[in-house]
Parts: C-alpha cells; structure tokens; sequence
C-alpha cells in the first residue's frame, strides 16, 4: 500500500511544498529505493520481498511519476532540485543518512545524494551520466520512441498486447532481458506511467547537460550493469570505475536495463551487499 506525504523543500525561488508517494515495508537499515525515467517503485517489486526481511525499505515515485505529482511551478526536475526533494523526503520520514539505491536515472540520484553524504552507501543498477554523448543521444532518443509509442496505444490494446509473452517482449524487451517473466499486469502499468509520467520531457531536456565526473569518497559505492543492458550499454560501468575508483563494479549476467525483473535473487543480493 502506498503512502502520501507532502513536505517543505527550500529552493532557489524559496520554500515549497512538494507531494511525494511512496510504499515502506520491512525492518532493519533504512534503504530507499529510486526508480528510472518514466517509470515508478513498482519496478522494484521482484526484490523487495527479500529486502524487506532484512531492510526498512522505502519506495519511492519520483516526482511526476507514477503516484507523485510533478514538482510544483517554478521548479525544474534537474539534478539539484530532485537532490533537495530526496533530502527533504529524508528528513520528513526520519530518516538519518539512509542507505540508498537506484536504477537509471535513480542510480544517478543515488550518487548525487553519496557525493554529497546525504546517505550511508550508494548502489547504482546502470547509472545514467557515464555515457559518450553518441550513447547519450542513442539512449535519449530510444526513450522518446518509448515514450510517443506509449501515449499513442489506447489502453485495452495495451492491456490486449499484454497478455502473451511475445506482446510482453514487444512492448519491454529495451528494458528487461527476460520480458516474459513480467506479468501482464505488471507489464500494463508501467506502460501507463510511461505515458503519463509528467516530468518524463523536461528531466530528458535537463539531462543533456549531465555527465558524472567526481569521485564519492567516504562511503561504500557499488557500480552493478547488466551484460545484456540494451539502453545504456555496459562499457559505461567500466567508466564509473574511473570516475569512482573504490566502488565496487559488480556484473549482472543475463541482466538488461532493469534488472530487478530479470534476476531478482541476484540483484537482492547486490543490494543487501552493498547496504551492509
């Protein structure tokens, strides 16, 4: 079940209030979890049953994703703003330095938020900001194909498509590995937060401009990509390494984009791991 909670984040143009959902289950160490561009916490689904039973784990929609409104007017959904929503989700619920792990644009959040010591340790299941400018443009523009696919289907030819697993592969083979194993329900719902994810066009806008560089020292970074990750390819984890020598670079074999779906018991591991 998912929560609501509105707080205060201090910005440029003064306070405002901000509108977040989220779903918190399980006991231990805090973790917060960050989904991807145009997608929503239920991404982390097949992981948190097994994170639960070792983590406090909070998941959360990003703003203009899924069950969050987007930022309110006057706010850009840039990498400081979303840092200073995710520090004042933080100290709403609680939270005291929280580990903290992301997928995609989450994972970026993630480092953000480590680089600045906001949280304990950082995961990050392939990162954006590690990229060339050509594999940049590539992975932007498969996301705007994603995304006008997405607002064009009606929903029962959506709901129609889910149903066989060769639909399923059609419409999530450039994020998972194993499209097949996503339910048909699972499947549906993330398609409709892809069309409607409000802040989907202005975080790509914003994100021309973002490249990764700086180390994150003091904390424990681990760097995890899927060999078979088809929208920000893998060589881009070996770059992370440089940019943050001390992480760890963990490789997800038989893994996409997303790879809480295609190997669950594997990427819980990865995650409780690089929490401890």
């Amino acid at each position: 079940m998912s929560t609501t909670l509105s707080f205060e984040v201090h910005t440029p143009l003064g306070p405002r209030s901000v509108t977040l959902s989220y779903a918190r289950v399980g006991t231990g160490a805090p973790l917060l979890l960050l989904h991807g561009i145009g997608h929503h916490r239920q991404a982390w689904d097949p992981v948190i049953p097994v994170l639960a039973a070792e983590r406090d784990v909070i998941a959360v929609d990003l703003p203009g994703c899924g069950e969050s409104p987007a930022l309110p007017d006057g706010l850009t959904h840039d990498l400081p703003t979303m840092t200073a929503v995710l520090t004042g989700l933080c100290e709403a619920l609680e939270l005291d330095r929280p580990h903290v792990a992301g997928n995609s644009l989450g994972g970026l959040l993630a480092l953000e938020l480590g680089r600045d010591r906001l949280v304990r340790s950082v995961t990050a299941l392939s990162p954006a900001g590690f990229w060339s400018q050509l594999e940049r443009r590539y992975a932007f523009g498969v996301l705007m194909t994603m995304r006008q696919i997405a607002r064009r289907m009606p929903s029962p030819l959506v709901e129609r498509l889910a149903r066989p697993a060769v639909g399923r592969t059609l419409l999530t083979s450039t994020i998972y590995a194993r499209p097949a194993r996503r339910s048909p329900e699972a499947v549906v719902a993330e398609t409709l937060a892809l069309a409607r994810a409000e802040g989907f066009t202005q975080t790509l806008r914003t994100g021309r401009r973002v490249q990764f560089t700086d180390d994150v020292p003091g904390i424990p970074v681990t760097v995890a990509w899927g060999s078979r990750d088809r929208l920000l390819v893998p060589r881009q984890g070996v770059r992370a390494k440089y940019v943050i020598p001390r992480a760890r670079l963990v490789r997800l074999p038989g893994c996409g984009h997303v790879p809480m779906n295609d190997d669950p018991a594997l990427v819980a591991r990865v995650l409780l791991d690089g929490s401890r």
